[in-house]
């Protein structure tokens, strides 16, 4: 693996943190050398109500239940710092560029990570491809010297849907059968965002994921991710 020891997760909403690196944290959990910490670009949940409803107390109560579903995810896997931005979910095509990129900058300034994970530029929902670009903006080489690692992961219900262009790992990290199920423990948090096999963001679909990358380098359980940039020290 990668020396790192400030890593900042840049996600589009709530759960991809989990599905994206849930083994890693979990693989790390007691590890004191190394401060997770994750950005929540956007909410999760608005994107399943029309543009009419999104100021309404149903939607703000929904997205308000999501959030304290993945401070409950993080809290089982020892992760203690966390931002919400509660961009709406679906839209961030209607946010300029530039403007994501600048939350991402702030809190790279604030957090000074080394290692940033992120989602998959081949991503189909949209607002982890707009992420994916913003991360890349934020942190132009030059820019901010201090993150010396950036790594996208995959998620279950986008990455594996995108038919062509599809995520292609070339780091793998190993996990033991117990960080395997931490990571299937914190997934259930999310009460409002799992579902019974064959849907992918379920117990099987991890354990399923988990083994399929583990057979492409002869283990048993592996996380995979696809290292964009990094540095040999």
């Amino acid at each position: 693996m990668i020396s790192m020891k400030r890593v900042l997760l840049v996600v589009a909403h709530p759960d991809d943190d989990v599905l994206g690196c849930g083994g890693l944290l979990a693989k790390y959990k007691n590890n004191s050398n190394i401060i997770f910490k994750v950005l929540f670009l956007g909410e999760g949940s608005s994107c399943r109500y029309n543009k009419k409803e999104l100021n309404t107390t149903n939607v703000r109560e929904t997205i308000e239940e999501r959030n304290s579903y993945a401070i409950e995810a993080l809290n089982l896997l020892s992760v203690n710092e966390y931002t919400f931005n509660n961009y709406n979910c679906g839209r961030f095509d209607q946010i300029d560029l530039i403007d994501i990129g600048k939350t991402i900058e702030k809190e790279i300034n604030l957090f000074k990570p080394d290692t940033i994970f992120t989602h998959s530029e081949f991503d189909v929902n949209n607002d982890h491809q707009l992420t994916y670009q913003a991360v890349l903006q934020a942190t132009r080489p030059g820019a901010k010297n201090f993150v010396k690692n950036i790594l996208s992961f995959e998620i279950l219900s986008s990455s594996e849907w995108r038919f062509s262009d599809s995520f292609q790992p070339n780091l793998f990290i190993e996990l033991s059968n117990k960080e395997l199920k931490l990571k299937i423990e914190a997934l259930n948090k999310y009460l409002s965002e799992t579902k019974d096999f064959p849907f992918p963001r379920s117990d099987k679909g991890l354990e399923v994921l988990s083994n399929y990358r583990g057979m492409q380098i002869a283990k048993n359980n592996v996380e995979a991710f696809k290292l964009i940039r990094g540095m040999i020290e």
